[in-house]
C-alpha cells in the first residue's frame, strides 16, 4: 500500500509540473557564448555537489529507517566508536569534491574574466583577427538604463540592441548609487558604480528578443528598472542605427541633466545624436556646468601635494630631486651626453 505522504506528493506532482512549465530557463539555456559557459559551470558545480548531497540524504533516510526503535532486528553495537574505512569515505570524498570544484572554478573564473577580451565567438568559431568589437557605454540611472553607442553617435534609454556574432565591449558606470547590469541571455552580472568604470566583454550568438535587469537593489524604482534587449543580424543592426538617426533628438549635457532626474517605468527613448564626451563627463561626475571633473581634480591635488613636498625639502635635496625627475622623464629620442 502506498504511504499517505507519498500519495499526497503524487497528487501534487502534476500541479508542480504545470507551474514550473511557465518558468523562464534562460539562465541555463542562454544564446550568448559567455552566458552559456557560465551556465555550464553552474551545471557542473551542482552535479559535483550532488555527488555528496544525494548519498547523504539517502543514508539519512536509510539509517533512520533501519535503526528505528521498532526495528528489533537491527544490530545494536553500543561499544562501536571508530572505523578507519568509514572515516576515509566521510572525509576523503568531500575533500576530493572540494578540490575538483575549486580547480574548475579557478580556471573558469579567469577564463570568463569580464575584462578579458574575447578569443572566440563560440565553442567552434574563433574570432577573426580583423574583427573590431562594438563599444557600448552603459549608465545606470535612477531608475533607468542609458546606452551610448559612441562609434554610431546615437543613444537609447531602456533599449539595448547588438549585432549577432560581433564581440561587444560594455563600459559601465552609474550616476548615484551602486547598481548591477545583467542580461541573462548575454553574460553574467557586473556592477555599475558612480565614478568608476567596469568592463564586460560578451557576444550574442543568435537573434533573440529578451530583457535586461538591474540585479542590485538601488531604491524605490529598482523592481521596474528593466530594459528591452535584442540580438539582431548585422544588416538589421545597421538598419536600426539608421532609424534611430532618422528619429531626431540630441542627448547633450543639458538634456542629460534633465534625463538624470529619478523616474520610474520610463519608456524607450532614442537620440539621433549624443555629445562625444558625455560618458567621460558622467564617469568623472562633471556633466553640469561649472563642476570640475574628478580626474582633473585628482591631478591638481597630486600636483599641489608634490609642490608642497618640494617646498618642505632643503633647497639642495629639492634641486637634486627635480634634476632626477627631469632625467627620468627624458624621452628615448633625446641624446644624453656623457660627462
Amino acid at each position: 500500500m502506498i504511504p499517505k505522504t507519498l500519495r499526497r506528493g503524487l497528487f501534487l506532482a502534476p500541479l508542480a509540473a504545470a507551474l514550473l512549465s511557465g518558468c523562464n530557463t534562460v539562465v541555463l539555456n542562454p544564446s550568448g557564448d559567455i552566458a552559456a559557459q557560465q551556465a555550464q559551470l553552474i551545471v557542473v558545480s551542482v552535479l559535483l555537489m550532488l555527488l555528496i548531497i544525494v548519498p547523504v540524504i539517502f543514508l539519512i533516510v536509510y539509517f533512520a529507517r533501519k535503526y528505528r526503535a521498532s526495528n528489533t532486528e537491527a544490530a545494536y553495537e553500543p561499544d562501536w566508536d571508530h572505523s578507519t574505512k568509514l572515516e576515509l569515505v566521510i572525509w576523503g570524498a568531500p575533500l576530493l569534491i572540494v578540490i575538483v570544484l575549486g580547480l574548475i572554478t579557478w580556471i573558469t573564473t579567469h577564463k570568463l574574466d569580464p575584462y578579458r577580451p574575447l578569443d572566440r565567438l563560440d565553442a567552434s568559431r574563433p574570432i577573426p583577427a580583423s574583427t573590431k568589437p562594438l563599444v557600448v557605454q552603459v549608465v545606470a540611472m535612477d531608475w533607468k538604463w542609458l546606452f551610448i553607442y559612441p562609434e554610431q553617435g546615437i543613444a537609447t534609454v531602456n533599449e539595448l540592441v547588438v549585432p549577432v556574432d560581433v564581440p561587444v565591449r560594455f563600459k559601465i558606470s552609474a550616476t548615484s548609487v551602486m547598481n548591477a547590469f545583467y542580461v541573462p541571455e548575454l553574460a553574467g552580472m557586473i556592477y555599475a558604480m558612480p565614478g568608476m568604470e567596469t568592463t564586460l566583454n560578451a557576444v550574442q550568438n543568435k537573434p533573440v528578443t529578451s530583457f535586461g535587469i538591474s540585479s542590485n537593489y538601488s531604491g524605490a524604482g529598482y523592481s521596474d528598472m528593466k530594459f528591452a534587449y535584442r540580438g539582431v543580424a548585422q544588416g538589421d543592426f545597421d538598419g536600426w542605427v539608421q532609424s534611430v538617426k532618422a528619429g531626431g533628438g540630441n542627448l547633450d549635457r543639458a538634456n542629460y541633466v534633465t534625463l538624470e532626474k529619478p523616474s520610474i517605468k520610463d519608456p524607450v527613448r532614442r537620440y539621433a545624436g549624443v555629445d562625444g564626451d558625455l560618458f567621460y563627463r558622467v564617469l568623472n561626475r562633471c556633466v553640469a556646468d561649472g563642476v570640475v571633473c574628478m580626474d582633473k581634480m585628482m591631478m591638481d591635488d597630486a600636483r599641489k601635494s608634490h609642490e608642497m613636498a618640494m617646498a618642505r625639502m632643503p633647497q639642495t635635496a629639492a634641486t637634486r630631486l627635480a634634476q632626477a625627475n627631469g632625467e627620468v622623464c627624458t624621452t628615448p629620442n633625446e641624446t644624453v651626453k656623457k660627462k
